[in-house]
């Protein structure tokens, strides 16, 4: 079932749709129309033949009288435009995708995150600062096996405890000054 609907989706891309099949928005004629003696300036859009992709073919209803047609078509500035807005469903549709992905997996982490980590000696308030020197010594003992890291979690973990005590280090230090300044 997967190999068939990405069969159908490299198709759809690789496939350039036939003029007949193209959709209304995949082709068309823009004429872009100046301000002309006390007729207003206006964009015109038709759905027409690259051939065909003038003044006379596009600009419907002609808003000058005969005699003036041809002056009025000399200003207008046509332009033909083509698009697949296949592809563009497409890359839409890739890019949902991708953001969906994304968020299902950050939701994931959210979940599973707090299963997986231990509890931190480091997160208690700085007014219990004899416990922290108790833990931060018995963390300092460790035996050296335990802190050889096996998996990237484990490797990541460990680097943010090591800055885990050097910012608690840093605050001891910090309130120890501040206490003997004052």
């Amino acid at each position: 079932m997967k190999l068939l609907s990405l069969a159908a989706v490299v198709w759809c891309v690789l496939v350039p749709p036939s003029e007949a099949t193209k959709s209304f928005e995949d082709i068309r004629c823009k004429c872009i129309c100046p301000p002309y003696r006390n007729i207003s300036g206006q964009i015109y859009k038709k759905n027409v033949s690259q051939k065909d992709c003038n003044c006379l073919h596009v600009v419907e209803p002609m808003p000058v009288p005969g005699n003036d047609v041809e002056a009025y078509c000399l200003l207008c500035e046509c332009k033909y435009e083509e698009r697949s807005t296949t592809t563009i469903k497409i890359i839409i549709i890739i890019y949902l995708s991708v953001i969906g992905a994304l968020l299902l997996y950050m939701a994931f982490l959210m979940l599973v995150d707090p299963l997986i980590r231990k509890p931190d000696a480091y997160t208690h308030p700085l007014h219990n600062e004899e416990e922290n020197e108790d833990a931060h010594s018995l963390a300092a003992v460790r035996p050296p096996a335990s802190t050889r890291a096996n998996t990237v979690l484990e490797r990541v973990e460990g680097a943010q405890q090591r800055w885990k005590r050097q910012v608690q280090e840093q605050r001891k230090t910090v309130f120890d000054r501040h206490k003997m300044l004052s």
